[in-house]
């Protein structure tokens, strides 16, 4: 197989070498969004990036992100590729009577309804408590449309948690505490993780019931957080850093002119998570952090050594940070059903999507430009 020719998800036994030669010298940092089979765009993203040369040293990651993440630094670089193409081969479905559908009509969202009525092999399936009624007391750990029972088989076959443990490559997976409110970022550099902290991350409500960890019940992450930048940018002790954050939700787009439109847009903004704005804060709370320490620096020696200037001296920084980010293209067809379009084609063609764009993006390699002093964040955009 050609290595340079995009691997489908239905090809599960192709393996692809990656490049020996480390090719980026900074940290690299990968972030994935959550957005159900969206996530396919990142699995192709990936693949490209195997092949530039160009492995995470840190995969940060929200529901299906940490999913795809926790397959990624839960396997050795030359089984990666497969493992991935194993999930979304798992959990993709043909659908020969998708053509029937009038989908100048309805869209999608006819068409997606088997995803709906039966879940997905190896990642949910109905819940027949649900039948009780929005108000039966099921509990927290059960009070859900479906069950993602399957999803924990499908981790444990796929992800080697020791090997992950090993700390080659680091993940946090991000969840919301759901008596708290608060988000928590479970993280292998500090506790081992199992299946447990990566189905949090990704236990949407109501359809997915709420996972304990350590006595407390978490919910997906991408409802408090599902861009997290900032994990990376408030790590300590810092590192200059390429940021690749891969973004499967569109944060802009035309005005909405039908009903289906309004519910395709709202959902795009919703799940973008304000990421603009939120890299816009965080690239000025790191550009402070620069002007601090040029500050610092012209301070004369004997101030520099005052105890009061050295606890001042210390929020500066002076690390660099190139944030590239993908955003996935809007494909055809696509509606509000999109993130649960678990057809083969749609999982395919998503996956080629992400490829062809990262590779476009390892050709311009716009991070390797000069910048200023003090510009802490260096944002780069691809697919706006």
């Amino acid at each position: 197989m050609n290595a340079m020719t995009p691997v489908p998800p239905t090809s599960v036994k192709a393996t692809i070498a990656p490049t020996k030669e480390r090719a980026i010298k900074e940290q690299v940092v990968l972030v994935l969004q959550g957005g159900g089979a969206l996530g396919a765009y990142q699995a192709g993203v990936y693949q490209a990036l195997m092949e530039g040369g160009i492995e995470p040293d840190w995969v940060i990651g929200t529901s299906i992100g940490a999913i795809n993440g926790a397959i990624i630094a839960g396997n050795e670089p030359a089984n990666r590729i497969a493992r991935l193409q194993e999930f979304w081969n798992g959990v993709s479905r043909n659908a020969p009577l998708d053509q029937l559908w009038p989908t100048a009509i309805f869209g999608n969202a006819l068409a997606n309804l088997s995803t709906v009525m039966n879940g997905v092999p190896g990642f949910f399936t109905p819940n027949p408590l649900a039948a009780f009624g929005p108000t039966f007391p099921l509990g927290i750990e059960r009070a859900a449309y479906y069950s993602t029972e399957p999803l924990k088989q499908t981790l444990a076959h796929l992800v080697d948690f020791e090997h992950l443990g090993r700390r080659q490559v680091r993940l946090s997976v991000g969840a919301v505490n759901v008596r708290t409110g608060e988000m928590r970022y479970f993280d292998s550099r500090t506790m081992p993780l199992s299946a447990a902290h990566v189905m949090a991350s990704g236990a949407l409500p109501p359809a997915f019931p709420a996972i304990a960890v350590d006595g407390e019940s978490y919910w997906d992450g991408g409802i408090y957080s599902n861009t997290p930048i900032e994990v990376v940018l408030d790590d300590v002790p810092r590192r200059d850093s390429l940021i690749f954050s891969v973004n499967v939700w569109r944060p802009s787009g035309e005005h909405p002119r039908t009903l289906q439109q309004v519910m395709t847009r709202h959902k795009d903004i919703q799940f973008a998570s304000r990421g603009k704005s939120h890299v816009a804060r965080q690239a000025q709370i790191h550009r402070l952090r620069h002007v601090v320490r040029e500050l610092a620096n012209r301070l004369p020696a004997d101030q520099r050594a005052d105890p009061e200037v050295k606890d001042l001296a210390e929020y500066g920084c002076g690390t660099l940070m190139h944030l590239m980010r993908l955003l996935s293209p809007r494909l055809d067809g696509e509606d509000h059903t999109k993130d649960i379009d678990f057809t083969r084609g749609g999982i395919e063609r998503r996956w080629k999507a992400g490829y062809d764009q990262a590779r476009k993006v390892l050709a311009e390699k716009p991070w390797q430009g000069t910048v200023g002093v003090l510009a802490g964040v260096v944002i780069h955009e691809a697919g706006e």
